[in-house]
Formats: C-alpha cells, sequence, structure tokens
C-alpha cells in the first residue's frame, strides 16, 4: 500500500498479535499496529498520534517491529512471499503441506471445501506456484510446516 501511496499514514487493527502479522503490515506501511482488545480512548489516542507522524506500538508489538530490523526475526517471518498472503491463506497454506486434504482443510477451519479451493488457487497465484506439491515444497524450505 505505502508504494502505491506514500502520503497515505494509516493504523492497522488486528486481532492477531503474530509477529509475522505484525511485520507484514508493518511492511505494507502501516505507521502502527494494535490489536481488537484496546481500549476505545486508547484507540482513538493511536489514531490521533499516528495522524501526527508518531509509531503506535503495545510494548510487545514494538518488540516484534524492532527485532525484525535488527535481524532477530528469523527471515520466513519477513518473507515478502509470505506477506502476500492474507492470514486465511496462511492457514490453508500450512494445512495443505501438511498433507490435509482440502475435506479435512474445511472441516479444521470451519470453512466449506469451496472456499478452500479458492484460497489455495489465490495462494498458488500469488506464490507463482503450479500445484499443492510444489506449494508443500515452497513451505517447507521456509520452515513453516
Amino acid at each position: 500500500m505505502h508504494r502505491n501511496a506514500p502520503e497515505i499514514t494509516f493504523l492497522a487493527l488486528s486481532v492477531s498479535d503474530a509477529a509475522e502479522d505484525v511485520i507484514g503490515v508493518i511492511r505494507a506501511g502501516a505507521r502502527g499496529y494494535v490489536t481488537k482488545s484496546i481500549s476505545t480512548d486508547d484507540l482513538v489516542d493511536a489514531i490521533s498520534r499516528v495522524a501526527t507522524g508518531d509509531a503506535v506500538f503495545s510494548p510487545r508489538l514494538a518488540g516484534f517491529v524492532l527485532d525484525a530490523f535488527s535481524g532477530s526475526i528469523s527471515v520466513a517471518s519477513v518473507d515478502e512471499d509470505l506477506d502476500r498472503l492474507s492470514q486465511r491463506e496462511r492457514e490453508v497454506m500450512k494445512l495443505i503441506a501438511r498433507g490435509y486434504t482440502y475435506k479435512e482443510v474445511a472441516k479444521e477451519l470451519f470453512i466449506s471445501i469451496k472456499t478452500v479451493e479458492t484460497h489455495v488457487s489465490s495462494v498458488l497465484r500469488k506464490l507463482q506456484l503450479s500445484n499443492r506439491h510444489e506449494l508443500t515444497k515452497w513451505a517447507t524450505d521456509r520452515k513453516l510446516v
């Protein structure tokens, strides 16, 4: 997002506090990242601070960002290819790479088989892979499974 519109400043609000999610969003240009557990007052403050140019993170999330840029986080956590995938696509990809069938993935994630197929197609397209075997090798090479 930042590459296409560098003048836009944004704060990410997410349910996830996973390092790879935080780093991916920051690399996309976010000036801050907070989780949905934030209080209303703190959220209003965070939005105001980001609007004036400050960076806003909870202490735990700030640690992820500092670690990523100091080289302490593994390459898999800041992999540009992985950053292209949504959280749900990552979940589907990891299960497929572990050998789950589409039906098993659907049951595990409480989604339809058609939705699994859609996510797998999207993952393969984004990663420029041809099939689930290439996907498994890709995920294994990055120690994601």
